[in-house]
């Protein structure tokens, strides 16, 4: 029971840390200047006929 406890600790404080990073990543990733282009580009690929 010991590794449970070790593994619920980590995950309530460094885990929690991880996944705000991560999400804080993305956004930060998805709002850089210059994704406008690349979001549309990729929003028509479906359309686009070969």
């Amino acid at each position: 029971m010991e590794t449970y406890t070790a593994l619920r600790q980590f995950a309530d404080s460094w885990g929690l840390l991880a996944m705000a990073l991560f999400f804080a990543g993305v956004i930060l990733f998805t709002l850089r200047p210059g994704s406008k282009s690349h979001a549309n580009e990729a929003a028509q690929i479906p359309l686009k006929e070969d």
